[in-house]
């Protein structure tokens, strides 16, 4: 992983700087933002964890055609697609927060059921088959739509 993306600050630091700063400038003089593609996000997150495109369309059911246009920066991802892109690499809470902000959709909301319960498998590690069958068993959509 790039140094930039062990090194982040959190955004609430980020707040605090900018509303202290006398002038926008002032902040982005002093601060380096992160613009960053998706796709740009996810190759440093599967060269972090040594993994393949093809590690990670095996991990995250979603369709390999997809994962390879999204990688290469050719399509949008929507919501529980990304989601199943960030348990598939095994990312951390942060860093799938981080990976939703750059597909453009909104985070997780620990407010929102569904989304506790996927917060929940994501701090606790879960794998994407792992999660889904804590979503099914608690009432709520799962990620990957089941058949039938």
């Amino acid at each position: 992983m790039t140094q930039q993306a062990q090194h982040e600050e959190l955004t609430e630091e980020l707040l605090e700087r900018l509303l202290a700063s006398a002038t926008p400038e002032a902040y982005l003089a002093q601060t380096a933002t992160d613009d960053r593609s998706l796709a740009d996000y996810l190759l440093d997150l599967i060269d972090a964890r040594n993994m393949t495109r093809a590690d990670v369309v095996r991990a995250s059911a979603v369709n390999s055609t997809f994962v390879y246009q999204v990688f290469n920066g050719e399509r949008h991802v929507g919501r529980d697609n990304a989601i199943k892109l960030a348990l598939g690499i095994g990312c951390t809470l942060r860093e799938t927060q981080r990976l939703l902000r750059h597909a453009g959709v909104s985070e997780l909301w620990c407010k929102n059921r569904r989304d506790a319960i996927i917060i929940f498998c994501i701090e606790q590690g879960y794998t994407l088959p792992e999660c889904d069958d804590e979503l099914y068993r608690l009432g709520e959509d799962t990620l990957v739509p089941q058949e039938g």
